[in-house]
């Protein structure tokens, strides 16, 4: 009976977090959107978190050789 109880207290966590990781852009996909935006080259890509919002940090090199930091929100709009 308690590993019912626990599937049932379980479940809507789990959907929820399904739910937000749908409204979420990955690293990878803020990376190349950035990339092709810019017409460059992605150098280093990373997520940081700053005052409880994900940003993903992209640093980028353009056609001219100057090397740009992109910061995305990680939440879509």
């Amino acid at each position: 009976m308690s590993r019912v109880l626990l599937y049932w207290l379980l479940a809507p966590v789990l959907a929820l977090s399904l739910l937000a990781s749908a409204w979420a852009l990955s690293l990878e996909e803020a990376a190349e959107r950035v990339a092709r935006q810019h017409n460059a080259q992605v150098v280093s890509a990373h997520t940081i978190e700053r005052d409880g919002r994900r940003i993903h940090v992209i640093r980028i090199l353009t056609r001219d050789g100057v090397v740009r930091t992109i910061r995305v929100p990680a939440e879509r709009r």
